[in-house]
């Protein structure tokens, strides 16, 4: 192929589909943790969220601690590996780490602080959560309100190996959360498309409406015809009774 083709080509990506190519040239190493080693930190911790973008549910953070001596061959941004490949990965994190946490801020909370709080939120809660603390952050893009020595990386989940880790954690966890509400909300394919603006979920939202753990403050769920109150017979339970033993499965999980 020419280099008028490619660039012709490379015109038309998607902007997802160019950041995917993008994140898929980017090298996965220690780095960001080998610099903070030089500091004299020890106990650094990588932390990534998952779910900023979805329609449904929380977002969901993970703060993991590697063991430097320890190496996990894999690790990657979890937006590039396959379903399976994770869960080895997740399993692999969970018995070799130093320390991880799990956190999570739900939709409703979403909707009154806005994404980019609930998950400054849900990454610093996790930090906290982890035993022993840490005392360096690698942060995967944001700041968190922390006296801790901290580093903002921009795709980190693609250049750190710590952050990396805490990205696959969190889509681990996010997606069986996710998972464990298609069964009460089958209309929207959320085992699928985990809450995410797929074809068929923005179909059901049109033809349906949204369900009441559905971020009303996202344009594709309120700008729908039809009203929320629709859906009030697919729930046995108070949606918060629902909300509340979802947090405790997180909590539990940690």
């Amino acid at each position: 192929m020419s280099a008028k083709a490619k660039r012709a080509r490379a015109k038309t990506l998607s902007p997802s589909a160019a950041k995917l190519r993008l994140l898929k040239r980017l090298r996965c190493t220690l780095k960001f943790e080998k610099l903070a080693w030089q500091t004299g930190a020890r106990l650094i911790a990588g932390v990534d969220e998952v779910g900023r973008g979805s329609l449904f549910g929380p977002v969901v953070a993970a703060a993991v601690i590697l063991d430097p001596d320890y190496r996990i061959r894999g690790l990657r941004d979890s937006k590039l590996l396959l379903a399976d490949r994770r869960e080895v990965l997740a399993d692999r994190i969970r018995k070799h780490c130093v320390a991880w946490a799990i956190a999570a801020v739900d939709a409703a909370r979403i909707d009154q602080i806005n994404i980019y709080q609930a998950s400054r939120v849900a990454m610093r809660e996790a930090v906290m959560r982890l035993e022993p603390g840490p005392d360096h952050l690698l942060i995967d893009a944001l700041r968190l309100d922390s006296e801790l020595p901290q580093r903002a990386i921009i795709h980190g989940d693609a250049l750190s190996a710590s952050i990396a880790a805490a990205s696959i954690l969190a889509k681990v966890e996010r997606d069986w959360m996710v998972r464990e509400w298609d069964p009460v909300f089958p209309l929207y394919g959320l085992a699928s498309n985990k809450g995410y603006s797929t074809p068929h979920h923005l179909a059901a939202l049109r033809q349906h409406g949204p369900s009441p753990l559905h971020r009303q403050s996202f344009a594709p769920v309120w700008n729908n015809p039809v009203p929320q109150e629709v859906l009030a017979f697919m729930l046995e339970e108070k949606p918060e009774e629902l909300i509340e033993e979802m947090n405790e499965a997180v909590n539990q999980s940690a």
